[in-house]
């Protein structure tokens, strides 16, 4: 998959991944970071079941994509959840 596709990858399994949470951040270069980091922990988290990660521009691609960008998401609400704790 080249550059234009993990870029469409990323901005769909993002925007899909920041709908799922609930994310109230906005932005278009945010939505295509926190779906292509889904892509690849996705994609490396699939690879270690059944050997095939995120590489053709496919809905699986883009399932696995949002549902990395989702753990992405989880994991950095309860980074920052923690954060805000602390600074009360």
């Amino acid at each position: 998959m080249g550059l234009v596709g993990w870029i469409v990858v990323g901005l769909i399994a993002g925007g899909l991944a920041r709908w799922i949470v609930k994310d109230d951040r906005t932005g278009c270069i945010y939505t295509m970071v926190i779906g292509v980091l889904g892509a690849l922990i996705g994609g490396g988290l699939m690879s270690l079941i059944d050997e095939e990660g995120v590489d053709e521009f496919s809905l699986r691609s883009i399932v696995v994509a949002a549902l990395g960008a989702v753990l992405l998401l989880l994991v950095l609400q309860a980074i920052s959840g923690r954060r805000r704790r602390a600074q009360r």
